[in-house]
C-alpha cells in the first residue's frame, strides 16, 4: 500500500531515510554539478519535470512532444515562470545537451526535442533513490520491480508531474525552505545543511550540526559568497538557523520550524513517487489520486 504524507510525516525513520536522500544528491552534484543544479532551485525542478512530462505525454494533454513554444505556454500556464525565463531555461538545457532536437522530425514548422541519454539516466537515479527510501521503511521491493519492468520509470514520471505540479504544499512548502528553494543554488545549500544532522535532541527547539565552512559551501555548489552570506542572513532573521557562538567559528544550528519544512515537504514528494510507483507497479486500487484515463494514458507511453 502507498505512504501518504501524513504517514511518512510521522514515521520516525522517515528522518534518517531523507538524509540518504540528501546524501545522494550531493554525490550526484559532486558528479555533474551541471545537471545537479537542476535540483538546487525549485523553479528549474519543476521546469525540468514539465519538459520531460511534456516530452513523454502530460497527462491530460492530446500528444507527447516537447518544443519551445509549447514548454513555454506550459510553464506560464502552471504558474512556474514567466515566457522569458522559461524560455532561456530551454535553451540552456539544449546548450548544456540535456536536451536536443530530434534527427528527421516530419514537422518541419517546429523543432521536436528529446532528452539525452544522460538526463534519462539521471531522473531514473532520482526515481531509484526516492524508492530505495521508500524500501528502507517498510522493507519493499519497489526499486528490484521498477528495475525490472522496463519502460516503469517513464510511465512514472509524467504522473510524479502532474502530481507535484498539482500540490499546494510542494508549490508552497514554507517560508524557509521556500527561501533557500527558490534561490539560485539554495536548494542543493539546503540539503547539504539537512545532510549534516546526526542527531535530534526532542527537547530543544534548535539541531546542532557542527561546524560548516562558507568556503567549501560557495567552492562546492559554486555559489558567490555575497549570494550565499544573502541567503544565511536571511534564514538567520527569520529565526530558522545560526551559530551557537561566533560565526563561522562555532556550531551551526538549524531550527526545528525549518526541519520540520523539510521533513513535511519531503513527506509529500515521496508519498507522490510511491503513488505513481503503485499506479504503474503495484495494485489498481493505489492509484485513486489519478484518473483511469491518466493511469492508461501513462501505461501507454512506452509500451
Amino acid at each position: 500500500m502507498a505512504f501518504t504524507a501524513k504517514e511518512l510525516s510521522q514515521n520516525e525513520n522517515f528522518l534518517s531515510a531523507i538524509l540518504r536522500s540528501a546524501h545522494e544528491l550531493m554525490a550526484i552534484y559532486d558528479e555533474n554539478p551541471r545537471i545537479a543544479s537542476i535540483f538546487a532551485a525549485q523553479q528549474r525542478w519543476l521546469l525540468a519535470h514539465a519538459g520531460y512530462a511534456l516530452f513523454l505525454g502530460y497527462p491530460d494533454n492530446p500528444a507527447p512532444a516537447l518544443y519551445t513554444g509549447r514548454f513555454v505556454d506550459f510553464a506560464v500556464k502552471h504558474k512556474i515562470a514567466s515566457r522569458n525565463t522559461a524560455a532561456a531555461f530551454l535553451k540552456e538545457m539544449i546548450a548544456y545537451r540535456f536536451v536536443r532536437p530530434i534527427v528527421g522530425s516530419s514537422d518541419r514548422r517546429i523543432t521536436l526535442l528529446e532528452p539525452t541519454e544522460m538526463t534519462s539516466e539521471y531522473l531514473a537515479r532520482w526515481i531509484y533513490t526516492h524508492l530505495l527510501v521508500l524500501d528502507m521503511l517498510d522493507g519493499g521491493d519497489r526499486m528490484a520491480r521498477t528495475t525490472a519492468s522496463a519502460g516503469s520509470v517513464l510511465r512514472m514520471q509524467p504522473m510524479i508531474a502532474k502530481m507535484i505540479l498539482d500540490s499546494e504544499s510542494l508549490r508552497d512548502p514554507g517560508v524557509t525552505f521556500a527561501l533557500f528553494n527558490w534561490a539560485t543554488s539554495g536548494g542543493v545549500v539546503m540539503d547539504y545543511l539537512i545532510s549534516r544532522i546526526s542527531k535530534i535532541d526532542p527537547t530543544s527547539d534548535k539541531v546542532l550540526i557542527g561546524a560548516i565552512s562558507p568556503k567549501v559551501i560557495q567552492s562546492q555548489f559554486m555559489i558567490s559568497s555575497a549570494h550565499l552570506k544573502r541567503l544565511l542572513k536571511q534564514a538567520t532573521d527569520l529565526g530558522s538557523v545560526g551559530w551557537v557562538g561566533a560565526p563561522g567559528r562555532s556550531s551551526f544550528w538549524l531550527s526545528r520550524n525549518f526541519v520540520a519544512e523539510y521533513w513535511n515537504y519531503q513527506a509529500e514528494k515521496y508519498a507522490i513517487v510511491d503513488t505513481a510507483y503503485q499506479a504503474v507497479l503495484g495494485l489498481p486500487d493505489y492509484s485513486a489520486q489519478s484518473s483511469e484515463e491518466f493511469l492508461a494514458r501513462a501505461l501507454a507511453i512506452s509500451a
